[in-house]
């Protein structure tokens, strides 16, 4: 008898075995950037439709896979923040825009004098709607700028949520939790809007998101298109420029608390900064550093730690050996300090935004962002919650390995 019971424990291991290997997906990642470049054209289609005067204008959206995450693409500018052109003799064009470098590009013979003619339907537009609020010559008010990037937000977003309803199973290879995102903002990276910010330019923050599960039970029947459109999680925001006294001392405080005296593990350099999003949340970002090379002898120091003369061996060793560390401690201090922060109502969201110090050989994440609701936080420091229960509410996404 107990002969049969080993052996049928033994076939429910290689059973068990068996359907673990197969659940553990090997991703076709040539497969994978050929179903996203075909669908960055798709994506960039959809748009340009919605946007019929500019449709020659470029739009090279740039998509990428993340294991464990899904698809996000990216736009490559803010269609509702501010662009400078620069129309060049020789037919070309120069653009600069809220996120990216400027960039160039030709239009064939006579299509200048057509895009002059867009640019002046755009300021004729303009005008018309500063007249409507009884400005002229002055710019153009808040109000008309919400009204234009209200426009511009609503087609953004309806071309993006029909790509995702009608192509998002292009992505063919995604487990069922994996998301695809479409977003105007980059990886880590913040809007520098700063030369051209004013009351009406401020930039927009635009998300749209779903599930593969979700976009499979609308191909399967399970849910009407309809409420699939309902469903979709959808940012559509702007920064908020007023200052909040809260969030500037919580900056400072991350300042001080990972500056490389006090730090533990990784620091920063006085670079921590945020962007107030409205109805969203606050969004910080932080830069941190591990080691200091020495142009003495080439050797590595890592302050933190007190350690000087380090090869590069034993610089990389101690920056991997540190990442676990430096995660834990940061998610621990978001909920010790942000108790200062009052400013945040229950549904919006803090999120920490953090690049993390260079180390190609240590097999840590290029960044790190760390995203969890202002209810934990306030439930957190009014003792609802224990620390161990507020921890495990954070929603953590890891960058690509260095």
């Amino acid at each position: 008898m107990n002969k049969l019971v080993r052996i049928a424990v033994m076939i429910g291991m290689v059973v068990l075995v068996t359907i673990r290997t197969n659940a553990q997906k090997k991703i076709d990642m040539e497969r994978m950037q050929r179903d996203i470049e075909v669908t960055e054209n798709i994506l960039s289609t959809l748009i340009k439709q919605q946007f019929e005067r500019r449709s020659f204008f470029p739009m090279e959206i740039q998509g990428e896979y993340r294991e464990g995450y899904g698809v996000t693409y990216r736009l490559p500018y803010d269609f509702n923040g501010p662009m400078v052109w620069n129309l060049a003799p020789d037919g070309g064009a120069t653009m600069l825009d809220g996120r990216s470098f400027s960039y160039s590009f030709e239009f064939p013979s006579g299509d200048q004098a057509e895009l002059t003619r867009i640019m002046d339907e755009d300021m004729k537009v303009k005008n018309e709607v500063i007249r409507g609020t009884g400005r002229r010559n002055k710019g153009i008010s808040n109000a008309a700028a919400d009204s234009l990037r209200g426009v511009s937000s609503d087609k953004i977003i309806q071309a993006c949520k029909e790509f995702i309803a009608d192509y998002g199973d292009l992505i063919t290879q995604l487990d069922p939790t994996e998301k695809i995102m479409i977003t105007n903002r980059g990886d880590g990276e913040r809007m520098w809007y700063g030369a051209f910010v004013n009351n009406a330019t401020r930039p927009s923050y635009i998300s749209i998101e779903s599930t593969s599960a979700e976009i499979n039970q609308l191909r399967q029947g399970k849910v009407s298109r309809d409420q699939f459109m309902k469903n979709l999680k959808v940012i559509n925001t702007v920064m908020d420029d007023e200052l909040q006294p809260d969030l500037e001392l919580l900056t400072s405080i991350f300042n001080r608390l990972y500056r490389r005296d006090l730090s533990k593990t990784y620091f920063t350099e006085d670079n921590v900064y945020y962007e107030k999003l409205k109805d969203y949340g606050v969004i910080y970002y932080m830069q941190v550093f591990s080691s200091n090379q020495s142009e003495y002898n080439r050797m590595w120091v890592m302050p933190t730690l007190g350690l000087q003369d380090l090869t590069q061996e034993q610089r990389d060793g101690k920056v991997k050996e540190l990442y676990p560390k430096f995660e834990r401690d940061i998610k621990a201090d978001i909920l010790e300090y942000v108790r200062t922060v009052k400013s945040l109502k229950p549904e919006e969201v803090l999120v920490f935004n953090i690049q993390l110090t260079k180390c190609p050989a240590c097999d840590i994440p290029s960044s790190l962002e760390l995203t969890i609701k202002a209810s934990v936080l306030q439930d957190y420091a009014s003792v609802k919650l224990s620390k161990e229960a507020a921890l495990a509410k954070f929603s953590i996404k890891k960058g690509d390995s260095q």
